[in-house]
């Protein structure tokens, strides 16, 4: 089976021991569910097709939190799932797990880290590099990919599906051969976001990235 994505038709408190979903597709006794950062499960009681859905929370060490309406509710077996990254500690400053990786010529992807890791990838030298980033899985929700390079070149970024899923239009970034550059996106919903911030003010043209 797959993972399967709904949303929360209700604002899920701290202490609710069931949420509400819009659709209960797939849903069955056992299933895991993943919001946010914490990790559920659907208890031997619940009724089939049934949107109330009576859980147990904070499985798997993850950390019982509230949780707002419309957020994202991934669920399957827990086969489907990717196996987690090491939970952290929230006292006295929660911190996700990151997970590094350095490139000095061309691979033939980039392997995505486990659910709940952060990924930083460094391209050193001044070889261009082309770098192909798989699509997440759906359980990478909120994971940041920050992509940075050591070293004055024109590394090629190749999303698969393109960025928000736009296809082949948005697919490359071009990192121009003028000065070291950083890109950073996060997982949503089985997609690359770009995250995107106000201009920076100055000589901007050699730190500009291409979308083509």
């Amino acid at each position: 089976m797959a993972l399967a994505t709904t949303t929360l038709s209700v604002a899920c408190a701290l202490t609710d021991k069931t949420i509400v979903v819009a659709s209960a597709t797939s849903f069955v006794a056992g299933r895991l569910i993943k919001i946010d950062d914490e990790i559920m499960q659907v208890t031997k009681d619940y009724v089939v097709a049934s949107t109330t859905v009576p859980v147990i929370r904070g499985q798997s060490g993850s950390v019982q939190e509230a949780h707002v309406v419309t957020t994202n509710v991934i669920h399957g077996l827990a086969s489907d799932f990717a196996s987690p990254g090491p939970q952290s500690s929230v006292y006295p400053m929660y911190a996700k797990p990151e997970m590094a990786v350095s490139f000095t010529a061309t691979p033939s992807t980039v392997t995505l880290p486990p659910s709940g890791q952060d990924l930083l990838v460094t391209l050193n030298g001044t070889a261009a590099i082309t770098l192909t980033i798989p699509v997440p899985t759906k359980d990478m929700d909120g994971c940041r990919l920050t992509i940075m390079s050591n070293g004055v070149a024109q590394h090629l970024l190749t999303f698969t599906g393109g960025l928000s899923g736009a296809g082949s239009n948005y697919d490359v970034i071009t990192i121009n051969a003028t000065a070291p550059a950083a890109f950073q996106f996060i997982a949503c919903n089985g997609l690359w976001l770009s995250i995107c911030g106000a201009a920076i003010s100055g000589t901007t043209t050699a730190i500009a990235g291409a979308i083509a």
